[in-house]
């Protein structure tokens, strides 16, 4: 079979099974970012941009944000949400005025709460309010992992072919190992997603099964206090 001929995701298997890069790596000092994780993508058959790629995604996440906490390390939960007029999505904002658009996403609206399957520290965890694609693109997170000395990053979340891989691509070019787990991301469709799997494990990020991930990160010595 020609490589033309293949499917997106009989792509990204066979670049797991021969890859042709070696990996970024694990570091030493890691951090989660959970890409919008909230009822305007999670809650299937709910809203019309819902989606699911595996039914344990939230699941494994909250393993995720368990592992990092318990080893002092930053956990961060995105979300989109727009003020009432809109006038804060810029040019973004003006692609589309249907109901279950971008901009439509207003704060405090159902659809820009928290998936209720997430276990969320609210005490603890950052929580950032985004309103471009990238968690990093005009919000605090680059000053917080100064902070913290972080070197990795691990990105869950929707969608795969937005939001998470524009975050994975301001990730790399921030000089951080990037991580994704592939059973943690999410898109409306098949092809996108496994097309952006594959790209980003050729080009941007380690792509892994999340229990590579969380074995990896049990080696990761917790956080050391100041």
């Amino acid at each position: 079979m020609q490589s033309s001929d293949k499917t997106a995701r009989q792509l990204f298997e066979e670049f797991k099974a021969n890859p042709t890069r070696k990996r970024f790596g694990f570091g030493s000092r890691p951090a989660l970012i959970n890409v919008d994780p909230q009822k305007a993508y999670t809650a299937v058959g709910e809203f019309a941009t819902a989606y699911e790629t595996d039914p344990r995604q939230m699941e494994y996440t909250n393993q995720l944000a368990a592992a990092f906490r318990a080893k002092g390390w930053p956990v961060v939960w995105t979300y989109v949400a727009y003020m009432e007029s809109g006038e804060d999505c810029g040019i973004w904002g003006t692609r589309s005025d249907t109901p279950d658009s971008l901009q439509n996403i207003k704060v405090g609206s159902r659809r820009s709460e928290f998936d209720d399957r997430l276990v969320i520290d609210r005490e603890r965890d950052i929580i950032v309010n985004k309103r471009m694609a990238s968690a990093f693109f005009e919000t605090n997170l680059g000053s917080i992992f100064s902070f913290h000395g972080i070197d990795t990053v691990v990105v869950t979340g929707g969608s795969t072919s937005g939001c998470v891989r524009a975050t994975v691509v301001d990730s790399l070019q921030r000089s951080f190992r990037t991580v994704v787990p592939e059973e943690c991301v999410a898109d409306k469709h098949e092809s996108p997603h496994f097309a952006n799997l594959y790209d980003m494990a050729v080009k941007y990020a380690d792509v892994l099964p999340v229990a590579e991930v969380l074995e990896q990160l049990s080696r990761v010595p917790a956080k050391v206090k100041p």
